[in-house]
């Protein structure tokens, strides 16, 4: 299981990503140009001591993201989705894509996408931050999966 983030260009977001990630145990993909210099002191602020355990791959575009990911499927988040996250199954190599906080992805991200899947919220809602969305869905595919690191110390 991995997630990736599509141009990512809030700092403190991407960082407790990597945080989720490094304590899940999951593989992070950072799709640049980033909206910010890797590495911003923010950045690691919220990312805290997790920056070193964890599990990051940077590519340079978007093809070059594709170009390393096999025959993984590519699960987008997005408003525009039509599908629940929670009607998904997922596959053990799935690859969860999160769009830029302010832009999402373009037409193109979307139509390569094996599936396109929304958090349903209540209409006068307009989206969820994205790293609270990152968890909820790696959430739902580590518990389809078995893929949660075992528990310690019980």
């Amino acid at each position: 299981m991995q997630i990736a983030l599509y141009q990512p260009d809030i700092p403190p977001n991407t960082g407790t990503i990597i945080r989720m990630a490094a304590c899940l145990n999951v593989h992070v993909n950072i799709i640049e140009p980033c909206g910010f210099p890797f590495g911003d002191k923010s950045f690691r602020r919220a990312g805290m001591d997790y920056i070193d355990l964890s599990m990051i791959s940077r590519h340079k575009s978007w093809d070059y993201f594709l170009d390393n990911i096999g025959s993984s499927r590519i699960i987008l988040m997005t408003t525009k989705g039509s599908q629940a996250y929670t009607d998904v199954s997922y596959q053990p190599d799935d690859i969860i894509l999160m769009g830029r906080e302010s832009a999402g992805v373009p037409d193109d991200v979307h139509q390569r996408a094996d599936k396109r899947v929304i958090i349903p919220m209540t209409p006068e809602t307009r989206s969820l931050n994205v790293a609270l969305s990152a968890s909820m869905v790696l959430g739902e595919a580590l518990r389809q999966t078995n893929m949660f690191p075992p528990l310690s110390g019980i």
